[in-house]
């Protein structure tokens, strides 16, 4: 019996330890992807990526309406 409690003792603190190491990994990690976001050389470089996208990309995939629209009528009015 007294076998039976070294043993689940043991593997308490073998999986709390596994937990602890994993959260810190987790957390290591969230750390070095938000030093990444808050880099000023990778803001500007955002920055210019937001202004080069389109303000609807749904409707540029024509998911959603607005941008398709002024292509049909572009390719109606151009004759294709």
């Amino acid at each position: 019996m007294a076998d039976d409690a070294g043993s689940s003792a043991q593997r308490i603190r073998i999986g709390l330890t596994g937990l602890a190491f994993a959260f810190l990994l987790v957390l290591l990690g969230s750390v070095i992807s938000r030093s990444r976001e808050q880099d000023p050389l990778n803001a500007a470089a955002a920055a210019q990526a937001n202004d080069a996208e389109p303000n609807e990309p749904l409707a540029q995939l024509g998911v959603a309406p607005g941008g398709s629209e002024s292509e049909a009528n572009n390719s109606v009015t151009n004759g294709q």
